[in-house]
């Protein structure tokens, strides 16, 4: 597909490291499965992966972690 942010880019599936933050709490979440611009390095995320990420993310922040760094394992 084609980059909505830099326009001249094409996407193709890859992996990224996704990092939120909230309040004292961040979050690094590794390998997560992403369509990625070959030109500008702008990442996608499917509905379900955005479900996934959004879920660690806050797991980590009820439990009170100041850095949480998780692998993300996506079959």
């Amino acid at each position: 597909m084609e980059c909505s942010i830099c326009k001249n880019g094409h996407t193709k599936p890859g992996k990224v490291t996704v990092t939120l933050e909230r309040d004292n709490t961040i979050v690094l979440l590794k390998d997560v499965p992403a369509e990625v611009c070959q030109n500008c390095g702008h990442y996608y995320l499917d509905s379900a992966t955005t479900k996934l990420v959004m879920d660690k993310a806050q797991e980590a922040y009820d439990k009170g972690a100041e850095l949480e760094v998780v692998k993300l394992n996506v079959a």
